[in-house]
């Protein structure tokens, strides 16, 4: 049993250690700039190679200064610019970059020359390149904390409008309805998002935090494809729950198209002379074959109750793994504690705890059974080495087996009582694991002292080093069976958590040692309601007393 509970825990780490192998940070290497022609010649069946543009094209933007349009509620900023009728900035209020300010979800460092959010393009490249640098005229409405602006651009028989909405109810959503005609014929419209998302910098002090890449859903089924393999499948089309560009904690998105659609990816990759690793981007565009009545796009964070308000489906942004079923329902109870304690810290530790006394029945169960063999230790090793001499394959060994199972009957224990509640509680452990890792609430969310963001690793390293202790503590009052060397093995362990976890997200640390304090002080009760430990004392095997259980019945070997 002991070497079952054994492999149970070295699985258990394993499988950590290797959800942190799968999601590693993308290589750390220096990027060549991105050419503006790169980004221009990105893969899109609308925008064929531009050629060069008008002459008159120039002159316009000069001669016309760009109009900005300011909306501002709670939630977001988002400022447009009559050139082109794009989307410049759009800055999140309620979430900070790493210098204190509202997040901007607009490509930070992308090329000069790369398209902005909701900018036109159409299969003739020298009308695109047109549509892109016009001035647009533009007319807006506000009412009960929504908005509308109405985008339009008439010159030379093209008429090209776009009419962005927000209701106040879906902060993050932007509603689009884009028409573009030639002589009152109608062209199929491509809207452009350009590079997607954020800083496109990876923060280092975070366990997971993947580069900007592509996502999309049929169905139930979510598909992310890795930056390096954009090149392998730069178009997806189809009908989609919803497609864009995502990345740890923030999302651009196409939401529930009604006709299908056809997404283009490219990567766009920039040097920087602050940061060695470069800025990383996809950037992304959606043709619509007809126009479309209205195309809602996302961005915004992926915020569990955000995304429900949204479409049901768009919870399927927040890659909670296959464990999402007990993940979801982990992250409804700490927010709903947290709505109370207004603390993500301290609100884990009281879901920790809640977590902990409804698994006490199990554990005390499993330290009871060990403890039961623990007691009966001796007698099973005397029976073992009465056959220690037989090999596996002698029918002599069976004999064995059956005075094993005899002696487990007489004295009430169930081998496998001792593991199976341990392994019960994993699910718990690996659901935390996937919350921890992917729950926007906790990203700068602070503790205490040093602790400053939960989802990053705690900088003096305080946590895991209390874990590892926590950890020893418990192993060494935890009843074991085991042989000397299996037990110095194990202690082992802490040392070994304690390395994995020196960079892993605090929140997770925080949670594990607060388990391990309580397994402490549930241990110490354990032993108080069972007492100390029997110690049973075995004769030697010529010393046994051999008695008859009934006539032609088999018999028996009690030991005393």
């Amino acid at each position: 049993m002991e070497k079952r509970v054994l492999i149970a825990v070295l699985l258990s780490f394993l499988v950590l250690y290797g959800y942190q192998a799968m999601f590693p940070p993308p290589p750390q290497q220096a990027k060549k700039p991105v050419q503006a022609s790169k980004v221009a010649t990105a893969p899109n069946a609308s925008a064929p190679a531009p050629s060069n543009p008008a002459p008159s094209i120039q002159p316009q933007a000069e001669a016309t200064p760009a109009r900005e349009i300011v909306f501002e509620s709670a939630d977001v900023r988002g400022v447009f610019s009559s050139r082109g009728g794009v989307l410049k900035s759009w800055k999140l209020k309620r979430y900070k970059d790493d210098h204190g300010q509202p997040y901007e979800i607009i490509a930070g460092h992308a090329p000069a020359d790369a398209p902005l959010p909701f900018q036109l393009a159409v299969d003739d490249a020298a009308l695109s390149a047109t549509l892109a640098a016009a001035d647009f005229a533009v007319t807006e409405s506000r009412a009960g904390g929504g908005w509308e602006g109405t985008f339009d651009y008439n010159s030379g028989g093209v008429h090209a409008q776009k009419k962005i909405s927000i209701t106040p109810d879906k902060p993050y959503s932007l509603n689009v309805t884009a028409t573009v005609t030639r002589d009152g014929k109608p062209l199929p419209a491509t809207i452009k998002w350009g590079p997607a998302v954020g800083s496109g910098i990876t923060v280092k002090s975070r366990t997971y935090n993947p580069a900007p890449q592509p996502v999309f859903s049929h169905g139930t089924d979510v598909t992310r494809v890795a930056p390096a393999k954009i090149g392998e499948q730069p178009v997806q089309e189809g009908t989609f729950g919803f497609a864009g560009v995502e990345d740890h904690y923030f999302l651009t998105a196409l939401v529930k198209p009604a006709q299908a659609v056809r997404i283009d990816y490219a990567p766009v990759d920039v040097t920087l002379e602050d940061h060695p690793e470069g800025a990383h981007y996809v950037s992304w565009s959606t043709r619509f074959p007809s126009v479309p009545a209205v195309a809602s796009y996302f961005a915004g964070p992926k915020d569990f109750d955000v995304l429900a308000a949204v479409d049901g489906d768009l919870v399927r942004a927040i890659d909670f793994g296959r464990l999402a079923w007990l993940v979801v329902p982990l992250l409804r109870a700490l927010k709903w504690i947290n709505g109370y304690v207004g603390n993500y810290g301290w609100s884990l530790v009281i879901l920790t705890i809640l977590i902990n006394l409804a698994m006490f029945p199990l554990r005390h169960k499993s330290v009871v059974s060990m403890r039961k063999m623990q007691e009966i230790q001796p007698e099973v090793k005397a029976i073992q080495d009465r056959y220690s001499k037989l090999k596996m394959s002698d029918p002599g060994r069976a004999k064995m087996n059956q005075e094993m199972m005899a002696l487990y009957k007489e004295r009430g224990v169930n081998p496998a009582s001792g593991c199976v509640p341990m392994v019960l509680t994993l699910p718990v452990l690996f659901a935390f694991y996937a919350m921890l890792s992917v729950a926007i609430e906790l990203r700068g969310a602070p503790f205490i002292f040093q602790i400053k963001d939960l989802s990053a690793h705690d900088p003096l390293f305080i946590w895991p080093v209390v874990m590892g202790i926590t950890m020893f503590i418990q192993q060494k009052m935890t009843p074991s069976t085991a042989d000397p060397v299996q037990q110095k093995v194990m202690l082992i362990m802490p040392v070994m958590m304690t390395g994995m976890f020196l960079w892993a997200a605090s929140g997770l640390v925080i949670y594990w040692t607060v388990s391990n304090t309580w397994g402490i002080a549930q241990q110490m009760i354990t032993n108080r309601l069972i007492g100390p430990a029997v110690v049973r004392n075995v004769r030697p095997p010529a010393e046994r007393r051999v008695k008859n259980v009934g006539g032609g019945k088999t018999t028996q070997a009690k030991e005393r």
